[in-house]
């Protein structure tokens, strides 16, 4: 036998028998890959049926719905709960449009000719009032200061003198002279008598400056009422001409005012 053939015929060698502890090694997993099922092409005349079928109207609608949902809860909330519908009895400035106009072309100078024009005797206008020279707007309550209204005098003009002595038909005017005697007390000979001349004076200037202070204060009430009320717009101005109010003649105490008025007090030492 040769070389050669003992080598072919050598016996191959024997697997090495594995320890128990010899670590084993994983059998690797077989995948079985998924196949996505094959899409099956939509037929033309099923898709120009679908596209015939379609109709617009549905998502108009849809809008619609939406935008009416949207609303209510806006106006809703604008409201604070007044109501879902947007009938607020006093909505804020931005939903007016006076406000608008007045934001885009600035405030109004009437004169007061003008401004009685604005009296509410015109359904077609708003209806404007004046204290201190300053105009708003009170058409959201026309039933006050329209015709027939408790306070239609303020309507259409300046009335700052009649907020103060309380004469609403006969002080229609901005004039304001001569209101704080109504807090003047009455000259009493036989009261001012318990004072010497300098003494009375002194009283006199004393009692007219507090007299100015209260009317001072009761028109500020007033201004201040319509300047930070949420119910009534800011307009604009009155036009005085000059020189006014020195253009016209002083007016008198109305009755009212004039019926307030009581005698000097005694001082307490000399009554007593």
């Amino acid at each position: 036998m040769t070389d050669s053939e003992a080598t072919v015929r050598r016996r191959k060698p024997e697997p090495k028998s594995k320890k128990a502890s010899d670590p084993v090694e994983p059998e690797p997993e077989t995948v079985e890959s998924e196949k996505e099922p094959e899409k099956k092409p939509v037929p033309v005349e099923k898709l120009l049926e679908d596209e015939d079928s379609y109709s617009p109207y549905v998502d108009i609608l849809r809008v619609i719905t939406f935008l009416f949902f949207a609303s209510c809860g806006l106006s809703y909330l604008i409201s604070s709960g007044e109501t879902f519908f947007w009938g607020m009895k006093n909505p804020p400035n931005y939903l007016k449009a006076n406000w608008w106009k007045l934001q885009l072309n600035g405030p109004l100078y009437l004169t007061p000719e003008q401004l009685a024009a604005y009296d509410g005797t015109d359904p077609a206008k708003p209806i404007y009032l004046a204290i201190n020279g300053t105009i708003y707007d009170v058409s959201s309550n026309a039933r006050t200061y329209g015709p027939g209204g408790s306070y239609q005098y303020f309507a259409g003009v300046d009335a700052s003198r009649s907020y103060v002595t309380g004469c609403f038909a006969e002080d229609r005017t901005p004039d304001m002279r001569g209101v704080e005697d109504m807090f003047l007390p009455l000259d009493d000979p036989a009261v001012d008598k318990h004072w010497t001349k300098a003494e009375l004076a002194e009283l006199r200037a004393k009692e007219r400056a507090d007299a100015e202070r209260q009317v001072y204060e009761g028109l500020l009430h007033w201004v201040n009422f319509f300047k930070n009320s949420q119910k009534y717009s800011f307009v604009g101005y009155v036009k005085r001409p000059e020189g006014w109010p020195g253009t016209e003649p002083r007016r008198q105490l109305c009755e009212a005012a004039q019926s307030q008025r009581l005698k000097r007090q005694i001082p307490e030492k000399e009554a007593s």
